[in-house]
């Protein structure tokens, strides 16, 4: 006797735009919100970034953004024209300049972690704890399924 299990999976529907929908309302409130400080929202996540794990390379930063080294740059430019952030030596490549956040930056960071604090609350208002649990191990799950993911360029054989 032949038995057929059917595993019935759950689709989600347009999960991409599903996600950048929610990203670019999070950045579009928090730029909102931190208007006064005169800062965009890949600032903000640059700026967060060197605050949270210390200073770091230029091309670290552009990675963790995902632009080019010289977006980054006028980024940086612009950051530290503001008194965000400052440039200095690397101490082990004299050829590398490593983005440190300023006593400004340092300063401000409360005021901007309450604000997406605040906000991420509003997000997820009416999720109960273990909701949010589940919702939370769920994203970390697909960073992970997509980090090991291998990226395959397309092909562009051609038949003779």
């Amino acid at each position: 006797m032949l038995i057929i299990s059917t595993l019935m999976i759950y689709r989600i529907d347009r999960l991409g735009l599903l996600f950048q929908d929610i990203s670019r309302q999070l950045r579009a409130r928090f730029e909102q919100r931190s208007a006064a400080w005169g800062l965009s929202a890949a600032q903000w996540r640059l700026l967060g970034h060197v605050l949270r794990e210390g200073p770091s390379t230029q091309a670290t930063l552009a990675a963790l953004l995902g632009v080019e080294p010289i977006s980054v740059s006028r980024l940086i430019d612009r950051m530290e024209g503001q008194g965000w952030v400052r440039r200095e030596a690397h101490p082990d490549d004299r050829r590398a300049r490593i983005v440190v956040a300023t006593e400004r930056a340092r300063e401000a960071a409360p005021a901007a972690y309450a604000i997406a604090e605040a906000l991420y609350d509003e997000a997820l208002a009416g999720l109960a704890d273990d909701e949010r649990r589940v919702l939370h191990a769920a994203l970390l799950k697909i960073t992970e399924n997509l980090q090991a993911t291998e990226v395959v360029p397309p092909t562009t054989e051609t038949t003779e």
